[in-house]
């Protein structure tokens, strides 16, 4: 029973501390760091949640949820316990959700990403002045990327018109940081969960939470190659310039939501978080996502 009340507190920690998160603006000052922290609250939960089903449902086993698993073919010790089977059913239940759901967010995105290649294949062309880049005839604004194994980044030919050679330089780097790295794989558990919850605001809060920390760490990548106030006015510019919404599955220069939040950090930056307060967050994040499943081995 120990095992099932840890696991149960420490899914509630978990539901706690991303409730308090959604809140939190230290997160700004370290996003990557935040990022790694919101993983590990949505991992560790889904496991706790998990467990603590099926640590109380196995416990007559005495042998923990993973060993008792391993003897699931065999009958529990009080049959007539139907709370227990009860238990056993939902925890199953709710893994094979989540696990199932995750896989089906994942084959979507990549079926959108590929029918989108193969309409750029038709439509886009390239520009000399943006090598690498593939450019649409739009006259809307728009700029994004398609993360992959063949990842591109496209800009609209409206961009081109609207944003200044800094500017578009910019926009580009921070494109390239998306695609350099991966931001598409963080937030796609996060919009995975959605699905699951959408009724829970917890869980759409933490969803845009994330979305604006990759957004804010791309910023942070792109910096480094150019003036961040270049950045920041180009944010502006599309945030009031016709703009064409971006293919599902991209990650685009700009979603017109938190625009400002970003552009204020851009030119009134904060000191980053000091690195030993990084590496504390670091380092409880590795420890709380490992502690779900060293529950899972622990005996009953």
């Amino acid at each position: 029973m120990i095992a099932a009340a840890t696991l149960a507190a420490l899914a509630t920690v978990c539901a706690l501390g991303a409730w308090r998160l959604t809140a939190a603006r230290w997160t700004w000052r370290a996003p990557r760091a935040a990022i790694l922290l919101w993983q590990s609250l949505g991992v560790t939960w889904g496991l706790a949640s998990t467990g603590a089903l099926l640590a109380y449902a196995l416990e007559p086993f005495g042998r923990g949820v993973v060993h008792g698993l391993a003897y699931i073919g065999l009958h529990l010790r009080e049959p007539h316990d139907f709370l227990r089977i009860g238990a056993l059913m939902a925890g199953l239940a709710l893994f094979s959700v989540l696990s199932m759901v995750l896989v089906a967010a994942g084959a979507q995105t990549l079926s959108a990403r590929r029918r989108h290649r193969l309409l750029l294949a038709l439509i886009a062309r390239d520009e000399p002045r943006v090598p690498g880049v593939r450019v649409v005839d739009h006259p809307g604004a728009a700029a994004y990327c398609l993360p992959g194994l063949r990842s591109q980044v496209v800009v609209s030919a409206g961009t081109l018109r609207l944003l200044s050679p800094d500017e578009l330089t910019a926009v580009l780097a921070h494109e390239t940081a998306h695609v350099r790295e991966r931001h598409d794989l963080v937030l796609l558990p996060f919009a995975a969960l959605r699905w699951v919850l959408p009724w829970s605001k917890t869980v759409h809060d933490a969803h845009a939470s994330v979305a604006l920390l990759i957004e804010m760490a791309a910023d942070d990548r792109a910096r480094r190659q150019c003036s961040p106030k270049r950045l920041a006015t180009a944010l502006l510019r599309f945030g009031t310039a016709a703009a064409f919404a971006t293919p599902y599955g991209a990650l685009p220069a700009s979603t017109g939501e938190n625009v400002m939040a970003r552009v204020n950090r851009l030119v009134k930056p904060r000191a980053e978080l000091p690195a030993h307060v990084r590496f504390a967050i670091v380092a409880g994040s590795v420890i709380l996502t490992a502690s779900a499943p060293m529950l899972w081995l622990l005996p009953n």
